[in-house]
């Protein structure tokens, strides 16, 4: 084993690797960019190294840095996480040169699996089914089109060495193919330094299936079973399963056994993903094509832990530093159900736009460890709950990354029970400064679809009405919550003596407090009325109900509002209240009604930057008259494009920035004046 390695990553990743080097007793080196000089995966490790300036091109994909830094502080090894460098064949050879381990598959494993045509080639020629597509060199615009044409609409344009959803389009008409091809070779040339693209038939209602091999050096290859990972958003998966409803024990044989021919024929060491795309046939059964091979650890490798009690990290150690597999396949069982959650900085209502700031509070669910019984076999406690996380609370999510806050896995006995825990765990995850996908979540797992397993990538399109029509919290629940903070911290600040008491009480009648408050983007005014014998009653327009207020030992609000009785975790920062109860979330200000009245004149209208980023190219000239909806301009962010859409139809007067500039978030992009 090796006494210390490089982490050549950051974020959750950084410190998933880091905890398992922690408990093997092996020494670990950070990497840090400006952006990151004191984030969580520095602090997680043993020594930290600097490699440059915020952007990934500075510093994290920056390799002869990263190869300067392991070999200054004597790391025998680099672990690349995924993303970044982890299928870098070039990064990988230059490793050996340096006599560093890369714990990861020898460069030509990564070369031949990591074109996704060449790959697929190479999958052709061993018998393995394909989606219908094109998979060639030649990249001329033109010939493309013409093969999308010949494939059939609606056609998915790849970027060939790309993953994470990064540099895909799903293209359904032929006048859409050269905006979606060049948007696609722009965010591929951005995130993996190639533009290179293939095009393949899109598979109605497909499912994303993906099996887990794992190869020593030794000659030994096995697979660890499948993970289900449909449901997605802008190709990206959100929730990540395993093993696959549905999947019967014939078909899981059938698949890892392409697995593992397909990585023993590159020669493949380390951990791997053989993902494919499923279709339904009419008989029920399942048609299965290779999709794609990802020769790295995947961000959902959780589940495969928690359904198998291996540390597939420890995995890549041991193989790494030449030892054989751990297991043979006959040894690796199947135990319960598992469910990763991605919790992301991003806001969904507004097309999962990436969401920047500072998470000035963060409680997470208690953290309970899967475990092992003596004999290694996995042993699970009660209500196993474990986070992978990236940040503390204090800490800021930047543009320059990934827009990923934590993982959020579970385990149950059977799906049922995953599903319960998982919703539970959601329930309890508070996170307050930006937008964020939990509440979103919640209503993923709380689908009909979900829960019945009725799966395939188009799932959050096919719920949208219950996705994102769904009604929020109350706002007199909010207002309610808000109330029992105000009279809590008002409670806390009485002394001793009666003249300090603020209870509102009166020698004859009542008393009103007033709160004007927003809740929902809709403004309130809502008095706390409180009684000449101490009762509370919470009025909101010509609505009054009785409330009743107690503090929790737990720091929560025992809050009872008419017949309706629930527990609230408020966060108050300043004017601002951050309110989670198990019936929703809401943030609420607070707000002077006289500043509020004269506040958003002359805004309408503005086509502003929904997020901080850079410009990449504008689709429109000072002086073109443009209609409400037309795509104006394209701005990338957390390593994805956005296009920017005409709120009103107008005439362009002036553009307010050049393609490559920097743009703060509500920054006005142009000036659109009326048509």
């Amino acid at each position: 084993m090796f006494n210390k390695i490089l982490i050549a990553n950051r974020g959750e990743i950084a410190c998933r690797v880091a905890a398992t080097a922690r408990r093997l007793g092996v020494r670990t080196v950070a990497v840090y960019s400006d952006a990151d000089a004191h984030a969580r995966h520095v602090l997680a490790c043993d020594e930290a190294v600097h490699v440059g300036a915020s952007a990934p091109r500075e510093s994290y994909l920056q390799w002869r840095r990263i190869i300067e830094a392991a070999q200054a502080t004597g790391a025998q090894a680099v672990h690349p996480g995924y993303g970044f460098l982890s299928e870098n064949e070039e990064f990988a050879q230059a490793c050996a040169d340096a006599g560093l381990v890369f714990i990861g598959p020898p460069p030509s494993a990564i070369a031949a699996m990591g074109s996704k045509a060449a790959a697929k080639a190479l999958m052709e020629k061993a018998g393995v089914p394909l989606v219908p597509g094109y998979h060639g060199q030649d990249n001329d615009p033109a010939l493309l089109a013409r093969e999308a044409a010949r494939i059939g609409y609606p056609v998915l344009i790849k970027a060939s060495a790309g993953g994470g959803g990064k540099g895909m389009r799903r293209v359904d008409r032929a006048e859409d193919f050269a905006a979606a091809l060049a948007s696609c070779q722009r965010e591929a040339k951005a995130s993996f330094g190639d533009d290179h693209v293939l095009v393949e038939r899109y598979v109605l209602r497909p499912r994303h299936i993906e099996i887990q091999v794992f190869a020593d050096s030794h000659g030994h290859c096995i697979h660890l079973n499948e993970r289900d990972c449909s449901v997605q958003r802008r190709h990206q998966k959100v929730l990540e399963e395993a093993p696959a409803p549905g999947m019967s024990a014939a078909r899981r044989a059938e698949l890892g056994a392409a697995a593992v021919a397909a990585a023993k024929a590159v020669g493949y060491v380390g951990a791997g993903t053989v993902e494919f795309v499923a279709e339904e046939l009419d008989d029920g059964d399942i048609r299965a094509y290779f999709m794609e091979m990802n020769t790295r650890l995947q961000v959902e490798h959780p589940v495969t832990e928690a359904v198998t009690g291996l540390d597939l990290v420890e995995w890549q150690l041991r193989v790494a530093a030449g030892e054989p597999l751990p297991k043979t396949q006959e040894q690796i069982t199947l135990h319960g159900h598992a469910i990763e959650a991605r919790i992301c900085a991003e806001n969904p209502d507004a097309g999962f736009l990436p969401a920047t700031g500072t998470l000035e509070v963060a409680r997470w669910p208690e953290h309970v460890a899967f475990r092992r019984n003596a004999d290694g076999e996995p042993f699970h406690v009660p209500a196993p709950v474990r986070i992978d996380r990236g940040f503390d609370e204090g800490d800021a999510i930047s543009p320059w990354y990934d827009s990923m806050i934590a993982k959020l896995i579970v385990w149950g006995e059977d799906r049922a029970q995953a599903l319960a825990r998982l919703d539970a765990a959601l329930a309890q995850v508070q996170l307050m400064g930006l937008h964020t996908n939990v509440a979103f979540l919640r209503r993923v797992v709380g689908t009909q679809a979900f829960a019945k397993a009725d799966l395939d990538t188009a799932l959050i399109e096919r719920e949208r009405a219950a996705l994102f029509e769904a009604a929020p919290l109350p706002a007199e629940l909010a207002a309610a919550a808000v109330a029992a903070q105000v009279l809590a911290a008002e409670a806390a600040l009485e002394g001793a003596d009666p003249w300090s008491r603020r209870d509102g009480w009166r020698l004859h009648g009542g008393a009103e407090r007033l709160l004007s408050l927003q809740v929902h983007g809709q403004d309130l005014t809502v008095a706390i009325a409180r009684h000449h014998d101490g009762a509370l009653a919470l009025r909101i327009a010509d609505q009054r109900w009785p409330l009743a207020v107690r503090r929790r030992p737990d720091g929560r609000h025992d809050v009872q509002l008419g017949e309706r009785r629930f527990a609230a975790a408020v966060h108050a920062r300043g004017e601002r209240f951050a309110v989670f109860c198990d019936a929703g979330s809401a943030l609420v200000t607070e707000f002077d009604p006289i500043v509020h009245a004269g506040e958003g004149a002359g805004d309408a209208g503005r086509l502003t930057a929904p997020m901080p980023g850079k410009v990449i190219a504008f689709m429109a000239r000072a002086g073109d008259r443009v209609q409400r909806g037309q795509a104006l301009a394209v701005m990338e962010a957390m390593k994805m494009e956005h296009t920017i859409h005409a709120p009103h139809d107008g005439v362009v007067q002036e553009l307010l920035y050049a393609p490559g500039d920097q743009v703060a978030e509500g920054g006005e992009l142009l000036k659109l004046g009326p048509a």
